[in-house]
């Protein structure tokens, strides 16, 4: 046999789900036929040994059924106190799923997984529950029978003539960590009855006589055996698949299950998902709506809510279709999503009516000749619910019908006057106009009344001879034969017209409003506008209250709060702060129209984003059935995914933003600290070595005198190097006032100069100053630092006889300052970089410096409302310019005014 190389896909997904396994719970099920094998003896036989082993195991409950040898088990065994719950004037005894999660235990015992809890526990179903101590990392032991399997509810029902109510998702038993089969054969399990070792004696002879008969344990012991099987051969692919052991590269099966409004779609429903599992295949149901179908009662629509409900419980993906020809709209779909097999339900139709109205699974088949059908006989109702909920005929909805015939009267009484202007053809016309109408309004079956009532009238009231039913020209005849004709084709056009266009409306308002959205989420900047953006679309949507509470730095889910309000509490809803943080906690939807704490009036859905949940959105609708439609569920689900999309771009923005500054920040650390350690270090080792210089016998006196300036030029560097620190970090943070007053260019430039006569006594320095320039208010103190740092930083970047050029003159409403070299000129592509912090024009040179002039430069021009920029010069050299606003200088008069 080759071995084959393993998919790195499947190999990253193998991980992925060990890697998520690791965290959670085990869970092993004691499955058995039905009471009474012995499932709950093996599984505290299991426990006992795992505590003999030195795991910590706890009894959350246990049912023992009066069972000696069970209770004697429970000996010894640590156990969790229950939780008294009153129910129907009854203390009843529940699983106290709060104070299992609080002891966590290694190991906690939880039987009879599909015990319904009482009402007003958190969750329904305690397999609910043990998801929830799964989640937590507690390994659990429990217990199930077959009839519990909700895919095997109905067979088992059919076979034993007792329908359970209590049942288990396949999914919850498949997932499961392991499955041991306690089997016990029919007789001994009679024998067991007998001794009272099942139940009490009256129970036992009741269920000798019902239940546990010899031929349905049979039947049970059969299904358990099967159940096994397929998992252990499920068990055995994956194993293979894993290990590339064989060639696994198959299409996987699809198969779409047609379900209608009468009880057949539960069965229809059942017999899918057992199909689906034998068959290791995905499973779609879907409800086609045709318009006959759309102007159902709402509790007939109710019923197919519910069966479409029952199939995602089992696993399925839910659809609803819209189309005037449900055998067409039902192909295409399977078409569209790559399914090979359709199961419908199917009722034999008698003698001529099958000829002449051939049912859904004959359209198909004549249809999609490439589908595989699966019938599934139903007896009181086809697929498509051509019955209702009692099996009775569905009964038309006669207020269309008196409104066509309303039309037609109506249309009678006006085109009475006509006769006496038009030919009767012309009449005819004025029919059709009626026929169209009532279509248009009422569908299918009132326009094809409207078709015939109109050919009545018509003969009736305007055909000679007149008020009778006689018809006196045969040529009428084909005209009646015709014109009812038209009508229909007519009427079943524009009524088949309506109902698609009623379809794209919809379907144009779900899309509008999630592109809305998406459209307005996408410009938010913020947090809060994202939430309040969230809180108006989906409350006017869904027409709802709703809430959005994210987490704090606690991952305590809270509302939002902005300004002076609290988002959600403003529109009067009060969200569950402990079950919005439950489905935070578990990223599962709870509340209305859902299995977990169904009784609260608010849905509470997750905030799922790629990286992580985001928050908990809570909406309460007005029309409790809103979240049973599944597109409704569906644009819900969307929405959520756009506002959690929207809370993570905001959240990464701000991690980008925040990285930003701590690598600014960590750069200006870095700047700060080779200042200090090379220009201030510098300085201050040749100070030390002055100052012991200084203090030595036998020094001349010029020897001296030279030491002692040279003391003060090492010292005044320093001080001018801190200076121009501090006045960066008083620049940055804004505490530099600036003392504007109205000054001539020119004597500042002479200021700046005579302050840098050493440094530019080895320069040409050349001012060209155009003579009419306008005086300028700017802060003389800070644009004279400017000037200075200019001509210092061309003069310490240039040679030694190199001509340094200050040029100005006003533009418009600017004054523009150019400062320029002929030197080497600056860093190709750092001209922008070098008004940085930190920032030099060669990184290893040994000049003097920190690289902070021209950043305090920049700064103090943009102070003044300024721009100021590097450029190379394309003779050679660099050229500094910066440009000030000039204003509008006072008159004489306001000058003596203000000195005054």
């Amino acid at each position: 046999m080759t071995e084959q190389r393993p998919d790195p896909d499947r190999l990253l997904e193998a991980l992925q789900a060990e890697a998520m396994a690791a965290a959670r719970g085990k869970l092993k099920i004691f499955f058995g036929a039905c009471a009474g094998v012995g499932k709950t003896y093996a599984m505290l036989q299991a426990a006992r040994q795992k505590l003999n082993e030195g795991v910590d195991v706890l009894i959350g409950i246990v049912e023992t059924h009066g069972r000696a040898e069970t209770g004697a088990l429970l000996e010894g065994l640590p156990m969790l106190p229950s939780r008294k719950m009153q129910y129907r004037d009854k203390l009843l005894a529940e699983f106290d799923l709060d104070a299992a999660l609080a002891s966590k235990p290694r190991l906690i015992v939880v039987d009879e997984l599909a015990h319904s809890n009482v009402e007003g526990s958190r969750h329904a179903k305690r397999w609910q529950d043990v998801e929830e101590l799964l989640a937590a990392g507690i390994d659990v032991y429990t217990a199930l029978n077959v009839q519990h399997l909700d895919s095997l509810n109905d067979v088992v029902g059919s076979i034993t003539g007792v329908r359970v109510r209590e049942t288990v998702p396949d999914q919850v038993f498949d997932v499961a960590d392991e499955v041991t089969l306690v089997d016990l054969p029919p007789d001994e399990l009679l024998a067991r009855l007998a001794a009272g070792k099942v139940y009490l004696a009256d129970a036992a002879e009741r269920a000798a006589r019902n239940f546990f008969r010899k031929g349905n344990l049979i039947a049970l012991r059969e299904l358990a055996l099967r159940r096994t099987a397929d998992r252990v051969d499920a068990q055995m692919r994956a194993y293979r698949a894993d290990r590339a052991i064989a060639n696994v590269w198959q299409a996987k099966e699809r198969l779409v299950v047609c379900v209608g409004m009468g009880s057949s779609g539960e069965k229809l429903v059942r017999a899918a998902a057992r199909l689906a599992a034998k068959l290791q295949a995905d499973w779609i149901a879907v409800y086609v709506e045709t318009p006959s179908l759309q102007r159902l009662p709402a509790e007939r629509r109710a019923r197919v809510l519910e069966t479409l409900k029952l199939a995602e419980e089992l696993g399925a993906e839910t659809a609803t279709l819209a189309g005037s020809d449900a055998a067409r709209t039902l192909a295409a779909y399977a078409r569209s999503r790559n399914a090979s097999k359709l199961v419908i339900g199917h009722r034999l139709k008698a003698g001529w009516r099958r000829k002449l109205l051939p049912g859904l699974a004959d359209q198909l088949a004549e249809q999609a000749v490439e589908l595989d059908l699966y019938l599934v006989g139903v007896d009181d109702t086809s697929a498509l619910g051509e019955r209702d909920a009692r099996g009775r005929p569905a009964r038309p909805d006669w207020r269309g019908y008196a409104w066509a015939t309303a039309y037609v009267a109506v249309t009678t009484l006006l085109a009475t006057p006509l006769l006496s202007v038009f030919d009767l053809a012309n009449v005819v016309m004025v029919f059709l106009l009626a026929v169209v109408g009532a279509a248009l309004r009422y569908g299918r079956g009132p326009g094809a009344w409207a078709a015939l009532a109109a050919v009545l009238s018509f003969d009736f009231f305007f055909v000679p001879p007149r008020f009778t039913f006689a018809v006196s020209d045969t040529q009428y005849v084909l005209t009646f034969a015709l014109m009812l004709g038209v009508a229909l084709v007519i009427g079943q056009l524009a009524a088949k017209l309506r109902f698609e266009a009623d379809v794209a409306r919809q379907r144009e308002r779900r899309a509008d409003e999630l592109a809305g959205l998406a459209r307005e989420l996408s410009g938010a900047l913020t947090t809060e506008q994202i939430v309040g953006t969230a809180l108006e679309r989906l409350q006017g949507v869904f027409h709802a209250r709703c809430a959005v509470l994210l987490p704090d730095s606690h991952e305590r889910v809270r509302s939002t709060t902005v300004g002076a309000h609290t988002l959600g509490e403003r529109e009067g809803l009060q969200a569950d702060s402990e079950i919005a943080q439950w489905v935070y906690d578990h990223q599962q939807a709870a509340g209305q129209g859902t299995q977990t704490l169904p009784a609260s009036p608010t849905h509470y859905l997750p905030l799922k984003a790629p990286m992580r949940t985001r928050g908990v959105l809570a909406l309460q609708a007005t029309d409790p059935t809103l979240l049973d439609e599944p597109e409704d569920r569906r644009l819900l689900e969307a929405c959520a995914a756009q506002v959690a999309l929207a809370l993570e771009r905001v959240h990464f923005v701000e991690v980008a933003q925040d990285a930003l500054v701590s690598m600014e920040g960590e750069r200006l650390r870095n700047g700060l600290l080779t200042a200090v350690s090379h220009d201030l270090r510098t300085p201050l080792t040749a100070l030390v070595g002055l100052a012991d210089t200084l203090g030595r016998e036998g020094l001349s006196e010029a020897s001296r005198q030279e030491l002692t300036l040279a003391v003060g030029d090492k010292a005044r560097g320093m001080a001018e190097l801190v200076g121009k620190l501090l006045d960066m970090a008083r620049l940055q943070s804004g505490a530099v006032e600036l003392r504007r007053d109205w000054h001539s260019l020119e004597e500042v430039l002479g200021s700046a100069r005579r302050q840098l006569d050493a440094v530019l006594a080895g320069h040409r320095v050349v001012s060209q100053l155009a003579p009419d320039l306008p005086l300028c208010e700017f802060d003389p103190v800070l644009l004279e630092r400017v000037l200075v740092n200019l001509l210092d930083n061309a003069a310490k970047y240039t040679p030694a006889g190199s001509e340094i050029c200050i040029r100005a003159q006003h533009r418009g409403d600017l004054l523009r300052v150019v400062v320029e070299d002929n030197g080497p000129g600056l860093p190709d592509g750092r001209e922008e970089r070098l008004f940085g912090k930190f920032e030099r024009g060669d990184n290893e040179s040994a000049l003097p410096g920190v690289g902070l002039g021209l950043a305090i430069c920049r700064a103090i021009i943009e102070a003044h409302g300024g721009r100021i920029h590097a450029e190379n010069r394309s003779e050679g050299g660099a050229r500094f310019v910066f440009t000030l606003p000039l204003g509008t200088p006072p008159s004489m008069a306001e000058a003596e005014l203000a000195s005054h």
